[in-house]
């Protein structure tokens, strides 16, 4: 199912993310020992600094990476969009309970046909999604469009690791581990077997890094996390 392509792509992972919404927060945890907040903090960080404005993060599942930019001196307003009514919903709640509500807004949208005029924010992000997209191409093109000249872009995500002793274990771990835990904890195994196998169907971080030189951002460059399995990039839209 990884290698499925355009709407047959999304209304799978629409579906597969429906079912797991309830233990979507609980998964990303146990996955990755709670690293993907600090991963979170710290694109959050990188994607606002020395700008003023609203940002934006493009399938934000339950709201983590929004809140995170939200908090961000200069961000005025974060908002989040998300396909899942599932998603929105709980990460509503998140943002009234950390008292984030009224500096964050989470919207039903869709990452490849965003609802926003050119230009309209100073920066905006997706974290661990692209792998997700129908186009990565065009949800990528539609995040520059909506970010100002001068704004950033930044994508947070799980990405083909080079060969060598580490690149196996993680492949064991996500291939076989990461499925039983998702069997016992999310009750579904499938998701978590399909969700392993995306990273291998992804772009190299360096052939992810030209793309966003392709779609004419600037000052391009990517910083590698979690023992190299997650990657950050960045790329800035020329100043008018």
């Amino acid at each position: 199912m990884a290698q499925l392509k355009g709407a047959a792509k999304q209304r799978y992972v629409a579906t597969l993310f429906s079912r797991i919404a309830s233990r979507y927060d609980l998964m990303n945890d146990l996955m990755t020992g709670g690293q993907h907040r600090r991963w979170k903090r710290k694109t959050a960080k990188l994607t606002a600094t020395g700008l003023q404005g609203k940002a934006l993060d493009i399938a934000t599942g339950t709201g983590d990476l929004a809140m995170a930019l939200a908090r961000r001196p200069g961000i005025q307003h974060a908002v989040g969009v998300d396909l899942l009514p599932d998603m929105i919903s709980l990460g509503r709640t998140k943002t009234q309970t950390r008292g984030l509500a009224g500096r964050t807004s989470l919207l039903l949208g869709d990452a490849v046909e965003l609802p926003f005029p050119n230009g309209a924010f100073a920066c905006a992000t997706a974290g661990f999604s692209l792998r997700n997209m129908p186009d990565l191409r065009r949800a990528l093109a539609e995040m520059v469009r909506v970010v100002r000249p001068g704004g950033r872009v930044t994508t947070l995500e799980l990405t083909p690791m080079p060969h060598g002793l580490q690149s196996h274990l993680f492949r064991w771990y996500f291939h076989r581990v990461v499925p039983l835990v998702g069997r016992v904890v999310a009750g579904d195994r499938s998701a978590y077997t399909y969700l392993p196998q995306s990273v291998d169907y992804f772009l190299e971080a360096d052939r992810l890094a030209e793309l966003f030189r392709e779609l004419g951002l600037v000052e391009v460059g990517y910083l590698r996390l979690g023992m190299g399995t997650v990657t950050l990039h960045w790329g800035n839209r020329p100043p008018a």
